[in-house]
């Protein structure tokens, strides 16, 4: 989790700010994943920040959605294309990847649990996507 935070403060995901009037922010959760080596024995534990879009209300808090995800058939037809010609293939497991895109529109998130703020009506203002939104 401590990677987690530290890489998403790295790369300026949020920053602190009150809460504007008649704005509401979406809370965060944390979403757990154990990583597995190729025998099936533990490799690592992954810890994830999500951020509880499903609150949000389209047309009200966001206008269109996108995400970027590389279809099951491309994968295939490269992996296909490799095999053909004979192409070496390696596998890279990024930690903490950002693909993260700017965002348009004002996002508030809740503190993170566990996180106290001294100051109530502060939150984190999003300039990034987390996953769940």
């Amino acid at each position: 989790m401590r990677l987690e935070i530290q890489a998403l403060e790295e790369n300026k995901t949020w920053s602190l700010t009150e809460l504007p009037v008649r704005k509401s922010a979406v809370g965060c959760k944390w979403v757990y994943k154990v990583k597995h080596h190729g025998d099936g024995s533990i490799e690592r534990f992954k810890a994830r920040l999500a951020a509880k879009g499903y609150t949000q209300m389209e047309g009200l808090d966001y206008l269109e959605t996108f995400s970027p995800v590389v279809k099951m058939v491309t994968i295939r037809t490269i992996l296909a294309l490799a095999s053909y010609l004979n192409w070496h293939l390696h596998q890279l497991d990024v930690n903490n990847a950002f693909l993260h895109g700017e965002l348009d529109g004002e996002v508030h998130m809740s503190f993170l649990p566990d996180f106290q703020s001294t100051n109530l009506s502060q939150v984190l203002k999003l300039h990034k996507s987390l996953y769940g939104l």
